[in-house]
């Protein structure tokens, strides 16, 4: 097999950039990049892998050869992962792919409460010249909801502040050692009576859905932040606006929310002790190239190696 299809919805630079990337890990392979859903959908007749930013579960009638879907995100909860798995369908990931960008934007945040810069900048906007109290971020203490890529990142740059860390894991005894405490999802009161910097980075599943909500935000404190670069649905969206405005934390900074964009009448733009950021944390001018090592380490397991579906990389839970 000696070719990727790329489903319709991926940009012409994303397309191209992929290509690109691509061609120089698997040169003797093409990536097809049908720009229409018909042409799409023609293509999947006899396609065996695609690349996908997105995959509904219909697209699988027009897929009688499909064996492995790569996704185009960290993220899969947007993908027909039943039906995908009732047709022995392998689905994959790009976990890990944002780790860098997403660690250090974390950093930025985690500065910007911690030195005042938030309240700087207001004071700028409005021609303000007053001092203003600041703080130091070392050996404050972070708690991190989900040490996987991105949590074991911003950990290793926290390291250099000498931060306190705490780590909450599905499976503590995989934790791979960046923090100095690993909980299981039961230790997550500890976690957050504990921590200065809530930052929230594990994938949203039926488990983690509202997983931090009212009581959670009340053991963070009103010294606490959370930092949100996850997805919005992790966090109960209306128990933080009420902490927020009622300063029972500090404040958040958040990345994602509950809708994409968030709304105008949204109280969260308002709000002076928060930080919104479009969906941008994962941004990063290489993304493609990082996306295509994954990519071509799976089509090499799968079509040189010999390796078997379960031997996929970031495999979908």
């Amino acid at each position: 097999m000696d070719r990727l299809l790329l489903t319709h919805t991926v940009s012409r630079s994303a397309a191209a950039d992929l290509r690109e990337a691509l061609a120089d890990e698997l040169p003797s392979v093409t990536l097809d990049c049908p720009r229409t859903e018909p042409d799409f959908l023609d293509a999947l007749d006899d396609a065996e892998a695609v690349v996908a930013a997105r995959f509904p579960a219909d697209y699988l009638d027009d897929a009688p050869d499909l064996e492995w879907v790569q996704a185009l995100s960290a993220g899969v909860d947007g993908y027909p992962r039943e039906a995908l798995a009732e047709r022995d369908v392998a689905l994959t990931t790009l976990s890990g792919v944002h780790a860098e960008p997403v660690a250090e934007q974390v950093v930025g945040y985690l500065l910007a409460f911690e030195r005042g810069l938030l309240t700087g900048m207001q004071q700028q906007h409005r021609g303000v010249w007053e001092r203003y109290p600041t703080g130091e971020l070392m050996k404050k203490t972070l708690g991190i909801v989900g040490v996987g890529a991105i949590g074991t990142r911003v950990a290793e740059l926290a390291g250099a502040f000498e931060m306190d860390l705490l780590g909450i894991k599905r499976d503590p005894s995989a934790d791979p050692g960046v923090v100095d405490e690993c909980f299981g999802p039961d230790g997550l009161a500890e976690v957050c009576e504990r921590s200065d910097y809530l930052l929230v980075a594990c994938p949203l599943t039926d488990e983690t859905r509202g997983m931090v909500g009212r009581e959670e935000l009340r053991l963070l404190g009103e010294d606490g932040v959370l930092v949100n670069v996850a997805r919005g649905e992790v966090v109960d969206q209306d128990a933080l606006v009420s902490a927020l405005q009622y300063h029972v934390i500090r404040g958040a900074a958040l990345d994602v929310f509950e809708t994409e964009p968030l709304p105008a009448a949204s109280p969260l733009w308002d709000l002076s002790n928060v930080i919104v950021t479009p969906h941008v944390a994962g941004a990063t001018p290489k993304y493609m190239e990082r996306a295509a090592g994954i990519v071509a380490a799976n089509y090499r397991t799968l079509y040189e190696n010999g390796g078997t579906k379960a031997h996929l990389r970031n495999l979908a839970d």
